[in-house]
């Protein structure tokens, strides 16, 4: 697509001035084949800002609502999330749930890229909360790497309540791949929640944050 290539072209320059991202391990990223890079969630811009510091495209999804037609605003949201690969999902449910992951999973058996924040919401307090299980489902189902990724400084460029973002400082980890595969034992839940804990650990690990035990529970926004 012509859109989120000429949109990255734009946008990757931008990037580099407004918020000096300092990147780190983005090797670990496969060259080809599918992927799911998962991070941690401090900000409204960490789905933003991976794709722009990612060399492949990178999908992330985005509520159905931002897609729809409307006035100038709606119509220029609607083309910025197009352009940066953005996959419209509706929201509330467990249907609503799994219809988003069957969507990522589609995505991933094509080779693409697909980013997650397993947390589900931005993090108030800077910790990093328990992942859902979501992201192990995707990585056993296609057969994916998952690709821990931590992003640091982005709570301070864009805090929660801020309508837009501000020039500052990031730095971005991108960690070794992690691989999981069907539970011999076929007991998919258990199997699922270590998969997810050491997805979890990994982002820990690179980003320094403390870890909490329980599940962010607030909704995202």
């Amino acid at each position: 697509m012509i859109l989120p290539t000429v949109l990255r072209s734009a946008l990757r320059p931008l990037s580099r001035v407004a918020f000096r991202p300092e990147v780190h391990g983005v090797g670990n990223i496969p060259d080809h084949g599918p992927v799911i890079l998962a991070a941690n969630h401090l900000s409204f811009v960490d789905s933003f800002l991976i794709p722009l510091v990612t060399p492949r495209r990178v999908s992330f999804l985005a509520k159905q609502e931002y897609f729809r037609a409307g006035g100038p605003k709606q119509w220029v949201t609607r083309n910025f999330l197009t352009g940066i690969d953005a996959i419209p999902v509706p929201r509330g449910g467990y249907r609503a749930a799994q219809e988003s992951l069957e969507i990522a999973l589609r995505l991933l058996k094509d080779g693409g890229v697909f980013g997650i924040h397993p947390e589900g919401s931005r993090s108030r307090d800077g910790r990093l909360y328990r992942g859902r299980t979501g992201v192990a489902w995707l990585a056993i189902a296609s057969g994916a790497p998952v690709v821990p990724v931590a992003l640091v400084g982005t709570e301070r460029i864009q805090p929660v309540g801020a309508r837009f973002p501000r020039p500052g400082k990031v730095v971005v980890h991108f960690g070794e791949p992690l691989r999981f595969t069907p539970p011999a034992d076929g007991k998919q839940g258990p199997a699922r929640r270590r998969a997810a804990d050491e997805v979890m650990a990994a982002i820990a690990a690179l980003s320094g944050q403390e870890m909490a035990n329980e599940f962010n529970e607030l909704s995202a926004g």
